[in-house]
């Protein structure tokens, strides 16, 4: 009985072996596979993509920039509320090697920024490589180089890029963080993060809780209420408020190389007297002072554009940290309940390169930030580096640019002499 049996099976194997090297034909021939070899390989294109490539640009090396969005700083483009200025002075906000145009107010606009931006671009001759995605990027021990798959999402071709050096540029904001809270998608209505906020329109004759209290959930909130949206706003943890002319008298006199204490002191100092005791609106202060804990943290102080006096007189009401939601209804950890139509959270962003990072690890936390503090955070093992993911702003992005870049050149020259 076994003797017929055992030509069906050999018969079911070929076909098998035929079928899978059709299927492998089929892969091969929709997934068109090119090879690039590069000297430097910079992922993303925003600020942190662009100052890195201008930087090489100045000190002569080739590179091949990517973006996976059809267009650079993506960001500040799409995902950014209508009313956004940069928080700093302009003084701080340069990127490498080109300053601003002398009549740029003070408190760039994001849409003056963007034009900078636009102009940086042109100025460097910086040609990113748009809707193309990196799949993976992984160490060769053997060629001591960087193998990086990347899809172009357009022709769908897939180029295979060996690179002697990896600069990740892909922002600490690479994707919006929404907290995982029970009842959450049971919510029956809006429920966005702020990257998808822009303006207060959307949302007029809405009851709406802003969850989260930095900059942009604070601003959003502010721009909510002022208009007559019914707006309240949770409140989970202590932070410093300032207004735009502290923060720049603080960097000022830190430039003078005062002592960050002392420099916080008359900061907070200065705040009290103008914001007067804000605990009784539920807003507490941290132990630490604003500069140091920007430098410790990478949490900043929130910049006061009129939410405090809207708090006060209890137009945006403040609330606790959320518990769970039932349909409508948000319950707070303190028992309190009430229904919204629309929740915005204002909660921060996450960093996404160790999703295509393979080799990472001597520079990035599995989180995919830094895991030595700034200054010494931009470079790891084997030629990678990183530039934007110290939480320190434009002036961070300047910084690690330059540094990358110079780290890269002096290589590059040792390796020539010999």
């Amino acid at each position: 009985l076994t003797w017929p049996i055992i030509p069906l099976i050999l018969h079911l194997l070929q076909l098998q072996r035929t079928h899978k090297f059709l299927w492998f034909y089929i892969f091969s021939r929709a997934t068109k596979i090119s090879m690039e070899k590069v000297p430097v390989f910079i992922v993303g294109a925003g600020p942190s993509g662009l100052a890195a490539a201008a930087c090489l640009t100045q000190v002569s090396i080739p590179y091949v920039i990517v973006e996976r969005e059809d267009c650079s700083a993506s960001l500040w483009r799409k995902r950014t509320y209508d009313r956004l200025k940069l928080h700093l002075p302009k003084e701080f906000c340069e990127l490498p090697h080109m300053p601003y145009p002398s009549d740029t107010p003070t408190y760039i606009p994001k849409d003056l920024f963007v034009r900078y931006v636009d102009a940086y671009t042109e100025h460097f001759k910086i040609c990113p490589k748009y809707m193309t995605s990196v799949q993976s990027a992984e160490h060769d021990e053997v060629s001591s180089c960087w193998i990086i798959m990347a899809h172009d999402q357009v022709t769908g071709l897939v180029t295979e890029y060996t690179a002697r050096f990896l600069v990740v540029a892909t922002g600490e904001n690479s994707e919006g963080n929404i907290p995982q809270i029970a009842g959450i998608h049971d919510f029956t209505g809006d429920v966005i993060h702020s990257s998808s906020y822009k303006s207060w329109n959307n949302w007029e004759g809405k009851r709406v809780l802003v969850v989260g209290s930095g900059n942009s959930g604070m601003e959003i909130a502010y721009d909510l209420a002022s208009h007559g949206v019914d707006t309240s706003i949770v409140i989970r943890s202590p932070f410093h408020v300032m207004t735009s002319g502290l923060i720049r008298l603080g960097m000022q006199l830190s430039k003078w190389n005062i002592p960050v204490k002392f420099v916080d002191f008359i900061l907070v100092t200065l705040a009290y007297m103008w914001f007067g005791n804000l605990s009784k609106h539920g807003i507490s202060r941290p132990n630490m002072g604003p500069l140091f804990l920007k430098a410790r943290t990478g949490r900043s102080a929130v910049i006061d554009i009129g939410t405090v006096d809207l708090i006060k007189k209890n137009i945006i009401k403040v609330l606790g940290p959320v518990c769970c939601i039932k349909g409508s209804a948000v319950e707070f950890e303190d028992g309190k309940r009430d229904h919204f139509d629309s929740l915005v959270f204002a909660t921060g962003y996450k960093s996404t390169a160790n999703i295509w990072l393979k080799d990472g690890e001597s520079m990035l936390n599995d989180k995919g930030m830094p895991k030595r503090d700034f200054p010494n955070h931009w470079k790891g093992e084997n030629g990678i580096y990183c530039v934007g993911l110290a939480m320190r702003g434009l002036a961070g992005i300047s910084y690690d640019a330059k540094m990358v870049a110079g780290d890269i050149k002096s290589i590059i020259d040792s390796m020539a002499s010999f």
